[in-house]
């Protein structure tokens, strides 16, 4: 399923302002062949592409996240916090994101946003709109440092593929995976240890480490059984 090397992450988040269509586009410019997004519930029950609980880093909007509504955060300038050039971008819903991520041909990284225990307020929208929207199941992978949406998606979708974010690996890492049934182990970079990669490829999980913007950072790790680096420069290791 997963046959690269390198994930765009929040799209390509260095090149463009992060979880927008432009990050994406600059991803699949860069040569990337999957991208990494974040998909974050808002107060009315819609869907949209976002990594922040406040709206302030990343739009001229104010205020949590969560209270927010989609027509008051599509209003919002995405963009122009990043550089004149991307003044106007938007931030997208989940169903644009996944609109456009397939017109480029690209497989996405998934990751659910949501740090409550309720899960059942995101999870089963996000599928439906993963059901009713993307087509290649081999082409998508599910993400959260969240074990009970993660829990949730293994129950409703067996289908998909799920990865367990982690920043460092905890002692209950194969209890965790085994669970969910696990396609991949999503971790922080600085945070793996040598034994701890090793032993997380010879139980047949795939390895993916986030987020990476030098080669060097991650040298040592491909020979640690790695699979594909998450960046925020994908033209760094396609180089």
């Amino acid at each position: 399923m997963l046959d690269v090397k390198v994930v765009g992450h929040r799209g390509a988040a260095l090149l463009a302002p992060e979880n927008t269509l432009a990050a994406i586009k600059a991803a699949a410019d860069a040569g990337a062949q999957w991208v990494e997004i974040d998909v974050y519930l808002v107060a009315d029950g819609g869907l949209v592409i976002f990594h922040d609980d406040t709206l302030e880093r990343c739009t001229n909007g104010a205020g949590a996240t969560a209270q927010s509504t989609v027509p008051y955060i599509k209003g919002l300038d995405a963009g122009a916090w990043f550089s004149d050039e991307f003044k106007g971008e938007t931030v997208p819903t989940l169903v644009e994101a996944l609109t456009y991520i397939q017109s480029l041909d690209l497989g996405l990284n998934l990751e659910i946003k949501f740090e409550q225990d309720n899960v059942d307020a995101i999870v089963p929208g996000v599928l439906a709109e993963l059901d009713a929207h993307w087509k290649d199941n081999d082409k998508l992978i599910i993400s959260s440092f969240n074990k009970f949406a993660l829990e949730m998606c293994s129950q409703l979708a067996p289908i998909r593929h799920l990865a367990q974010l982690y920043d460092a690996i905890p002692a209950s890492w194969q209890e965790d995976l085994e669970y969910i049934k696990a396609y991949s182990v999503h971790c922080d970079y600085s945070q793996l240890t040598e034994p701890q990669a090793k032993a997380i490829k010879a139980a047949g999980y795939k390895l993916l480490c986030y987020t990476a913007n030098t080669v060097e950072q991650v040298s040592d790790h491909w020979h640690w059984g790695m699979d594909a680096v998450i960046t925020d420069d994908p033209k760094v290791f396609l180089a």
